[in-house]
């Protein structure tokens, strides 16, 4: 009964998908004619986006990005900073936490000091005050940016999940995309992520049939790698294979975190809230209640980084009820030996503005080496 009255809804819905598809065309439209204005800046930006509702893994691409480039080049994220409770141009500073700056950036700026990150809801004008205060910033990771068109990044890659490819999907409300499928043309690069270990290379083949890319874009396949839970607590021990597990998640779709703890531990339970959502005391008295209805002596709470961003927030409160926090941290892996020609593709762009990092490289080369030979 439920699932006919979800399937009546949605076709309800088709109205109002078709309305909202045609102002997202002639929107785009707009820009493409140059009727409305787009900003183009003399230092490489990148965007990383998506045209569907919902999570694809931008985080953990963005901090492979950060992790490619940051040894090389001064690198700055930009964000608008969902549900930060600040509005403005911010950027971020040691005091600065998850309310002011939104989860995903004080993520970043978390575990990666050395790159400045920061958030704004007009991307257009915060660039030029973000490269004020920052004069020597030499990249922009724009986040979540590809529908935000009044700025023209130099790289846009476009992420779609393997179990919910925009290839398959429709407009919203109808369906989670936020932009036709078409718009995927304005990508340079389309990942698919979260794709499973076990993908062959016929099956690279065929949904490489299905994107249809352009003749300039390339696509590449990336996975989920799952690295060591850590501690957010001082309590608890230890997780081992006997282990119980409470999941604690605020994200889209918890559900492939769920089943990577269930094949390392004992068993898993979990508790849902929803994406980007600001835990309170409330909440926390909700988990120590599952928490103590675990059965095992063995037992820990797991929750992501992202969610961990905003739980300590609470820390004081979590500290008072002994909780027995653990993070999951997340990468990614690019597939079918495809890391150093996708690494490659990001430097070959980094190259075309600041070719001049290289060949300073190979000079302070040169000249060792005949400091050597003198």
């Amino acid at each position: 009964m439920k699932q006919l009255l979800l399937s009546i809804l949605k076709y309800i819905s088709l109205p109002f998908a078709l309305l909202y598809g045609i102002v997202v065309f002639l929107r785009n439209k707009f820009y493409d004619w140059e009727i409305f204005t787009s900003i183009e800046f003399s230092l490489p930006v990148i965007c990383v986006g998506n045209i569907t509702v919902g999570g694809t893994g931008k985080s953990p691409h963005i901090e492979y990005l950060i992790e490619l480039l940051s040894p090389m080049y001064k690198v700055a994220t930009l964000s608008r900073g969902y549900r930060r409770h600040s509005r403005g141009f911010r950027l971020a500073n040691d005091q600065s936490d998850a309310r002011e700056i939104g989860d995903e950036p004080f993520q970043f700026k978390s575990k990666y000091p050395q790159i400045d990150v920061a958030v704004a809801e007009e991307r257009m004008t915060a660039i030029p005050q973000l490269l004020q205060l920052r004069q020597d910033t030499q990249i922009i990771l724009l986040d979540d940016a590809f529908q935000h068109r009044t700025v023209r990044a130099g790289m846009n890659i476009v992420l779609t999940d393997y179990g919910r490819r925009y290839t398959k999907d429709f407009i919203m409300p109808f369906g989670l995309l936020r932009e036709s499928r078409s718009a995927a043309s304005r990508a340079d690069l389309i990942l698919i992520t979260k794709c499973p270990d076990t993908i062959t290379p016929q099956e690279k083949q065929a949904l490489i049939q299905e994107i249809n890319p352009q003749p300039h874009q390339q696509i590449y396949f990336s996975s989920i790698q799952y690295k060591q839970l850590y501690p957010l607590t001082s309590f608890g021990v230890s997780p081992t294979k006997d282990t119980e597990i409470l999941l604690v998640t605020g994200i889209a779709n918890p559900s492939s975190l769920k089943e990577k703890l269930e094949s390392q531990f004992k068993a898993v339970y979990s508790l849902s809230f929803k994406d980007h959502h600001y835990f309170s005391y409330d909440d926390l008295n909700e988990m120590n209640e599952a928490f103590q209805h675990l059965k095992s002596e063995h037992k820990i709470i797991v929750t992501t980084e992202k969610d961990a961003a905003r739980l300590m927030l609470l820390k004081d409160k979590i500290n008072e009820l002994q909780l027995p926090f653990f993070a999951q941290s997340i990468g990614i892996e690019l597939l079918f030996n495809e890391q150093d020609k996708f690494n490659q593709h990001i430097l070959d762009f980094i190259h075309h503005y600041i070719p001049q990092v290289i060949e300073n490289h190979v000079e302070d080369e040169h000249a060792d080496d005949q400091l050597i030979t003198n």
